[in-house]
């Protein structure tokens, strides 16, 4: 019995011994600097958001996280650019609503949230404005739908491109009043700011973020915001539910994906780190500033079938507004 024993404990001390050994053969992660790829152009709010949280991941993480701005294709360049990156946790997708769209929006998109990426957790939401540039005599949702209607599809709107949050929730708005406005569009919100601003084109959909020092010192007119009960940052403008279009409601959304086959153990660290992340005060007041406000971290799984719930929300969006494929 007692030379049982022995070999118990000595087969045990082995086992740990060899887990141990296997453990420090395997490399540390992160070993190297972590791309955080942002589908947009810089100073866009899909950049701002990279940034704040890119910055805080760096912290948690103990190496440099650096964000990557690959521009074009309403952001299926950078989606396809992190979906072929190697699966190693030094490839780090920001996701948003646009891409839940273009699913749909492109039939021949190729790489899918579900198929090509792990889902790691949601950073932040914020609403939409719509704004005017002062030149044009509109200073309401009625008074844009009755410009809007004498001009019979003259009037031109900006969006930071084809499927993001900015042309979706103008076309939903056209679709809902009746009326018909043509976009134009440009590769990010950047871009879209500078020409309103200019007066090259006369209305916009925007999230708050890159406008709000515009909005209040005059050089744009803002007249409703787009969340269903109003938003918090331009509580002064009413929501465009209230102000003619009943029902209606846009939220622009970001999250966190890696490319598929990223190891669970690093999914499970990232979304760790991010958690913690969102909590901090700092974090929230720099959200804030900016116009946006976290969203509950949750866990991986949660997000994956919040994107998966976005989607499908989406597609049938697009089904019913045709001219979105156009």
């Amino acid at each position: 019995m007692r030379i049982v024993r022995s070999w118990l404990a000595f087969a045990s001390a082995l086992a740990m011994a060899c887990a141990a050994s296997a453990q420090a053969q395997q490399p540390s992660w992160p070993t190297k600097p972590v791309r955080l790829i942002v589908g947009f152009v810089a100073g866009g709010p899909t950049d701002i958001i990279a940034r704040v949280v890119g910055a805080k991941l760096t912290e948690g993480l103990g190496q440099q996280v650096i964000v990557e701005n690959r521009p074009g294709a309403s952001g299926n360049i950078a989606t396809e650019a992190a979906a072929r990156a190697d699966p190693d946790g030094h490839t780090l997708l920001v996701t948003l609503l646009s891409g839940a769209v273009n699913e749909s929006l492109f039939p021949d998109f190729k790489y899918k949230f579900g198929e090509h990426f792990e889902p790691i957790g949601s950073l932040a939401d914020t609403g939409l404005v719509l704004l005017v540039h002062p030149s044009l005599d509109v200073k309401s949702v009625a008074d844009l739908v009755r410009v809007a209607k004498a001009e019979q599809g003259k009037l031109f709107y900006a969006t930071a491109g084809k499927g993001t949050a900015t042309h979706l929730a103008a076309e939903l708005f056209a679709t809902t009043a009746g009326i018909t406005m043509t976009p134009v569009h440009y590769k990010g919100g950047g871009e879209t700011v500078r020409e309103l601003l200019s007066g090259q084109v006369k209305v916009m959909f925007s999230t708050i973020p890159p406008v709000l020092a515009h909005v209040r010192d005059g050089r744009l007119r803002g007249i409703a915001t787009t969340p269903l009960d109003g938003d918090r940052t331009l509580p002064d403008l009413p929501p465009i539910s209230k102000a003619g279009l009943p029902g209606f409601d846009v939220r622009l959304w970001f999250g966190l994906g890696a490319p598929k086959g990223t190891p669970r153990p690093v999914i499970e660290r990232i979304a760790m780190v991010l958690k913690d992340v969102l909590a901090q005060p700092d974090t929230q007041a720099k959200f804030a500033a900016q116009g946006f406000a976290p969203m509950p971290a949750g866990s991986p799984e949660a997000f994956g079938a919040f994107y998966k719930s976005e989607a499908a929300k989406w597609a049938r969006v697009v089904e019913a507004v045709g001219s979105l494929r156009n």
